[in-house]
């Protein structure tokens, strides 16, 4: 009895160790995963975050619930999945401004991106047009950035031009080219995209770096595109030369939408949720629907941090040499 009691307690001994590993090889996710994107339902960042979380949660077998947090440029949303546990059960989706130009605009930021967040991967990136209105006198004759470079330089801090508000995208990709061309142009800040899109048709301004809602106007002859502001060309627009081709080279500023995780999120999650957002990605149904909010474009976890870090100190810039402040 005593021989069969000690091998008992040997064949336990060696059980105990297994338990744990066990439950740390946990399927993921054990519960549904919240979403949380910092703008309002309807826009880019929430329809990327609805459609790729509808097909992580049929792939994953828990819903990955979408949790509108919209406020201070995506920073409320931000500040929440950056102070999560960092166990895959909270999921930032944002888009480039939220990470890369908030840390210099604003001073009270509660998140730093490159210590809280662990990149996963962007899903789409929207360039920039620069466009004029070819029915406005003013701009009738500029086809080109060197045309519109060469009327700003005959009448220095005279001509307008129009953004989406005082420290948007649009406004610092219009103050790099300035920089870049040595040129001074007046900025004239909407309450937003679509508002600086109604200036130019308008009149009101001479050109603007428009989102991706001027393509359509473009093709109708409504607005002139003299370039779009990313490192390759715009699919839609095959024939609009980058700014770079145009004479600026490594000139790349984009809007995109992309996912994080807490920064110490263990890798076999990071891996997991990278594969399948990718695999989303890849879905020829999903790219369709994905495609109404930019180009889709995937990039490694490594890749997308260098990205982050790339865009954040051309950024950093930019804003330091416009004297740009939050508003």
């Amino acid at each position: 009895m005593q021989r069969t009691g000690r091998l008992l307690a040997v064949i336990a001994a060696l059980c105990i160790p297994a338990l744990p590993t066990e439950a740390h090889a946990q399927k993921y996710p054990a519960r549904p995963v919240k979403v949380m994107v910092g703008f309002s339902a309807g826009g880019p960042v929430d329809v990327v975050a609805r459609i790729v979380g509808d097909r992580l949660g049929n792939k994953l077998g828990q819903p990955f619930v979408v949790e509108n947090r919209a406020g201070a440029n995506g920073m409320i949303a931000a500040e929440v999945v950056a102070h999560a546990d960092p166990d895959g059960q909270t999921i930032l989706v944002c888009n480039s401004s939220t990470i890369t130009l908030n840390p210099t605009l604003f001073k009270d930021i509660r998140y730093e991106p490159q210590r809280d967040f662990a990149p996963l991967t962007t899903v789409v990136s929207a360039p920039l047009v620069l466009v004029v209105n070819p029915e406005n006198p003013k701009t009738a004759n500029i086809r080109t950035v060197a045309d519109l470079v060469a009327a700003a330089k005959a009448a220095p801090g005279e001509l307008a031009y129009g953004s989406g508000g005082n420290g948007n995208l649009a406004h610092l990709a219009m103050e790099l080219l300035s920089q870049r061309a040595g040129i001074k142009m007046i900025h004239v800040p909407y309450r937003g995209g679509s508002a600086s899109e109604v200036a130019i048709l308008a009149q009101e301004v001479l050109a603007v770096f428009d989102p991706l809602s001027a393509v359509p106007l473009v093709k109708a002859g409504k607005l002139r595109a003299l370039a779009v502001s990313s490192a390759e060309r715009l699919p839609s627009l095959p024939d609009v030369p980058t700014v770079a081709e145009a004479g600026y080279p490594d000139f790349d500023i984009s809007f995109w939408v992309g996912f994080f995780l807490p920064k110490a999120t263990p890798a076999p999650i990071i891996e997991t949720l990278h594969r399948e957002i990718v695999a989303a990605a890849s879905d020829p149904v999903l790219q369709e629907r994905l495609g109404t909010q930019g180009v889709v474009s995937v990039l490694s976890p490594a890749d997308y941090a260098a990205k982050i870090a790339k865009e954040t100190r051309e950024l950093a810039e930019v804003v330091a040499a416009a004297n740009i402040k939050s508003e």
